[in-house]
């Protein structure tokens, strides 16, 4: 949404409209006048760095969007941006959750939904579905919701596939990244499912969240999932990370996946 070459306070100003936010809010929350704020945005007064970051904070500005902010200031970035490869600890900890989620299945994604790495239980949970080794990285939802991918074995395909880009058009709202708007096209350009899908097996899980139903030529499997991110990131890369860790959601699928484990 932003670039270097929009002067600070536009962008700051799009960030606080995007957030549905007032100056009047805006400026109490960030410890600032409202008269300031408006000057800045318009042009008539410059942030401090120090001001930069207490809007950016109050606004959720995702750090990748940050450092434009500080450039068009004429301030040097603030975040870098490692590869995951080269996260160290936080790397370790990622890795920790993964092994420790096991026998049930875990991934890393960045905010694009690509692979960044996953447990034995979901590489077996994914198989060979649509992996491409000359067309990297790895797009986990496209391989989900893509027609030659895992969308023929999803027997809730229709509520599963609404549930994803509802989440995917929340993050776009929220970051503003441009990939997610793309990946968001290209998932909504794929053949939609009948509105009803053949209903789900009775059980505790469908009426707290909504599962995933996937047919497997072990049996059914039934997961529901929770997502981790790290708090208080400094790095770009590691401000993107999400990990999805899966759940059995009913007995049978539990049994099936310690089998599947072993």
């Amino acid at each position: 949404m932003t670039t270097t070459t929009a002067p600070v306070g536009a962008q700051l100003r799009q960030w606080r409209e995007r957030r549905r936010r007032s100056q009047l809010d805006v400026s109490l929350a960030a410890d600032l006048s409202t008269r300031h704020l408006s000057c800045v945005e318009t042009g008539r007064a410059n942030p401090s760095r120090d001001m930069i970051r207490r809007l950016c904070d109050e606004l959720d500005v995702p750090l990748r969007e940050r450092n434009p902010l500080y450039l068009a200031a004429r301030f040097a970035p603030v975040h870098g941006e490692r590869a995951f490869a080269d996260l160290g600890a936080a790397r370790a900890a990622v890795e920790a959750v993964l092994t420790g989620h096991e026998p049930n299945p875990a991934l890393a994604v960045n905010v694009r939904w690509e692979l960044l790495a996953a447990n034995r239980a979901m590489e077996l949970f994914l198989g060979d579905v649509g992996r491409e080794p000359s067309e990297p990285p790895f797009n986990v939802l496209k391989a989900t919701l893509r027609p030659d991918g895992m969308a023929g074995r999803i027997r809730n395909l229709a509520e599963w596939r609404a549930h994803v880009l509802r989440r995917v058009r929340r993050q776009l709202e929220r970051t503003a990244d441009a990939g997610l708007a793309e990946l968001l096209a290209e998932l909504e350009s794929y053949p939609a499912p009948p509105r009803t899908d053949p209903p789900a097996p009775a059980g505790e899980a469908n009426d707290l969240v909504v599962p995933l139903h996937l047919a497997s030529e072990h049996g059914e499997l039934a997961l529901l999932y929770t997502t981790t991110v790290f708090g208080s990131p400094r790095d770009v890369t590691l401000d993107e990370i999400a990990i999805e860790t899966f759940f059995p959601a009913d007995r049978d699928t539990a049994a099936l996946m310690r089998e599947l484990s072993g």
